[in-house]
C-alpha cells in the first residue's frame, strides 16, 4: 500500500474514533470508562483473533482485564442511551429518504444455562437447534453503506416465566415475553421515532408472516416487502369481485409464463443476482398504497422459489421490489462482517446487561 494512502487511511479511522468519543463521552459520568469505552471499541476494530476483555485490556496498555470486565458489568452508563447516539451517527453519515431497514436474528453459541435467555432453541447461524442465546437485530441499508441500528435479546418463555433465574443474569423485573416479531417491531418504531430516514423494510418469513408487525409498518407509512412461507393465504385483488383466496405458491403456479420477469436483486460477490420476478395484486387493510404477493425463482432451478408479502406506494416497479427483496442479504453480510471483525460474538459475559454494553459497542465499531 503507499505510504501516502496508509497515513490518509490511519488519520481517517482516528478522527472517526474522536467523532464516536464526542457521541458517546457524556454517557459516562467519569473519564476512565469513557476512555475504556473508546479504547473497547478501537480494539474491536483491531486484528486480535479474539476480542474479549482480556485481550482488549493487553491492547489498551492494562496491565489487568479489570477496567474493561467493569465496563461491561458495575460501570454506570446506559447502553440505550450509546444505541441513540449511534442513532444520530448512522442518519449523519448513512441517512437517506429511501434507506431500508432489515430485520433478522443471528444465534449466539453457548455452553450452560446462566447465560440471559440462553436455552435449546433454533440458531439459523447454526442451522439447527443449539444451546444458545438468540439476538435480534435491526440493520439499515442506503446507497452509502449498511450497518447495524438496534438489538435486542429475546427471552424463551421459560425464562420469563423464572422469576429467581431472571433475577440471577441481571433481567429486569419489568422485561416481560416478547416475540421476535414485537421486538422488531419496537425498534422499528424507536428507529423511526429518532428521526432514521427509511421507506422500506424487509426481513424474512419469521417477521413477515406476523400480522400484528405489517399493521405496525402500516400505521407509520412503512412499505415493505417481507419474505413469507409457500403456504401464505391471500386474496387477489378483481375488480368487480370479492377476488380467490388462494396460498402464495398455488396463485403463482397458476400464472403464465409471461408474468415472470428477469430483474436483479442487487450486485453480489459474483456479480449481479439475476433471478425471474413475478407479482399478484392482492387484496390489504391499507387505505393508501398497494398490496402484492411477489415470487422470486431461481433461473437455474425453477422449482427453488421464495415468496413475499409487500406494501408499496402506487405504480412501485417490479425492479424496485426486487432491489428491497435483495437488501435483506445486507444484513446476513453485516453478521459476517460483525462477527469476524468487530467481535460481536466474541463476548464472555453472561449477565443481561453485560450483553446489551457489548453488543452496542459492537455494533459503534
Amino acid at each position: 500500500m503507499n505510504d501516502d494512502i496508509w497515513v490518509a487511511e490511519v488519520q481517517e479511522w482516528a478522527q472517526g474514533l474522536e467523532e464516536i468519543r464526542g457521541l458517546i463521552g457524556d454517557e459516562f459520568a467519569r473519564s476512565e470508562p469513557r476512555n475504556n469505552a473508546v479504547s473497547y471499541i478501537r480494539g474491536l476494530l483491531s486484528d486480535e483473533e479474539r476480542k474479549n476483555s482480556w485481550s482488549l485490556s493487553e491492547r489498551a496498555g492494562h496491565g489487568t482485564p479489570d477496567g474493561m470486565q467493569r465496563l461491561l458489568s458495575t460501570t454506570d452508563w446506559d447502553p440505550d442511551a450509546v444505541r441513540d447516539a449511534l442513532f444520530g451517527y448512522v442518519k449523519k453519515h448513512l441517512g437517506d429518504p429511501t434507506g431500508i431497514l432489515a430485520i433478522d436474528e443471528t444465534g449466539f453459541l453457548k455452553k450452560g444455562t446462566a447465560s440471559a435467555g440462553v436455552a435449546r432453541q433454533y440458531s439459523g447461524t447454526a442451522g439447527r437447534v443449539e444451546n444458545c442465546q438468540i439476538g435480534v437485530f435491526l440493520t439499515y441499508a442506503s446507497s452509502a453503506g449498511r450497518t447495524f441500528l438496534d438489538r435486542e435479546l429475546y427471552l424463551p418463555k421459560a425464562w420469563i416465566d423464572d422469576a429467581e433465574r431472571c433475577k440471577q443474569a441481571g433481567i429486569p423485573e419489568d422485561r416481560v415475553m416478547a416475540t421476535k416479531p414485537v421486538l422488531a417491531a419496537e425498534m422499528i418504531e424507536r428507529a423511526l421515532d429518532a428521526g432514521i430516514e427509511a421507506e422500506w423494510t424487509t426481513g424474512d418469513a419469521v417477521y413477515g408472516q406476523h400480522t400484528g408487525l405489517r399493521r405496525r409498518l402500516e400505521a407509520r407509512g412503512m412499505n415493505y416487502v417481507m419474505a413469507v412461507p409457500m403456504n401464505q393465504r391471500a386474496i387477489t385483488s378483481t375488480p368487480g369481485s370479492l377476488g380467490a383466496e388462494g396460498r402464495a405458491d398455488q396463485l403463482f403456479a397458476a400464472l403464465d409464463g409471461r408474468a415472470w420477469r428477469t430483474r436483479t436483486a442487487g450486485t453480489g460477490t459474483k456479480g449481479e443476482r439475476l433471478y425471474s420476478w413475478a407479482r399478484i395484486r392482492i387484496n390489504g387493510p391499507a387505505e393508501t398504497g398497494e398490496h402484492w404477493l411477489l415470487a422470486r425463482r431461481s433461473l437455474k432451478d425453477p422449482t427453488d422459489l421464495a415468496y413475499y408479502i409487500c406494501h408499496t406506494p402506487e405504480n412501485a416497479t417490479l425492479i424496485e421490489l426486487a432491489r428491497v427483496a435483495g437488501a435483506r442479504w445486507a444484513i446476513e453480510e453485516t453478521f459476517q462482517t460483525s462477527k469476524g471483525e468487530t467481535g460481536l460474538d466474541h463476548y464472555q459475559v453472561r449477565q443481561y446487561g453485560g450483553w446489551y454494553r457489548h453488543i452496542t459497542l459492537s455494533m459503534f465499531a
